[in-house]
């Protein structure tokens, strides 16, 4: 079983920048967690697929968050961080994290196993 606990939010102004971190942790590890993603949530709106990262630190992002946002790695902490800078309002949403086999990393938010309880970001303009 693997965990993962997402923390970082929180209420910025537009143009501000938050990092989210996810902590990944449990048994099963690392072929459990082969791809960390990051997705988000806004109200009646369909999750929404922002960033990946394999093991092996190759990345993917959402074209909306490309240029602004950085996905990363600390391997000895079992951390992912998102870097989110030059946030938008329409960057409010809850964002979660979630861990997957490798070829998650190229499918959809239904290809991850184990999600975090997500952590909220609120950008005013």
């Amino acid at each position: 079983q693997v965990q993962l606990q997402e923390s970082g939010g929180g209420s910025v102004q537009a143009g501000g920048s938050l990092r989210l971190s996810c902590a990944v942790s449990g048994s099963g590890l690392p072929s459990s967690s082969d791809c960390v993603g990051w997705f988000r949530e806004a109200p009646r709106k369909e999750r929404e697929g922002v960033a990946t990262i394999n093991r092996g630190g190759s990345t993917t992002y959402a074209d909306s968050v490309q240029g602004r946002f950085t996905i990363s790695q600390d391997n000895n902490k079992n951390t992912v961080y998102l870097q989110m800078n030059s946030l938008k309002p329409e960057d409010t949403a809850m964002y979660y994290c979630a861990a997957g086999p490798p070829w998650a990393c190229g499918a959809t938010w239904r290809s991850y196993i184990y999600w975090g309880q997500g952590t909220q970001v609120s950008v005013s303009s």
